[in-house]
């Protein structure tokens, strides 16, 4: 999956599949999650957010099933 970069301090790259709604971010730390049933709305709420770690933080970390890449 293709990532992009965001200027955030948490969250180095996100990236999204539309055909499987799956959001996959790429933390400062170097690990990568998956989060899964993302709707695109949330995806390019998170890359125009302000803050993309504080979005992260209300409105996916703990709303969406996970599974830890790397």
């Amino acid at each position: 999956m293709r990532r992009h970069s965001l200027d955030s301090t948490a969250i180095a790259s996100a990236g999204y599949d539309a055909a499987t709604a799956v959001l996959q971010l790429e933390f400062t730390s170097g690990e990568v999650y998956r989060y899964f049933a993302v709707p695109p709305s949330v995806h390019r709420a998170l890359r125009a957010a302000e803050s993309a770690g504080n979005f992260f933080r209300e409105r996916i970390r703990d709303v969406y099933p996970s599974e830890h890449v790397r």
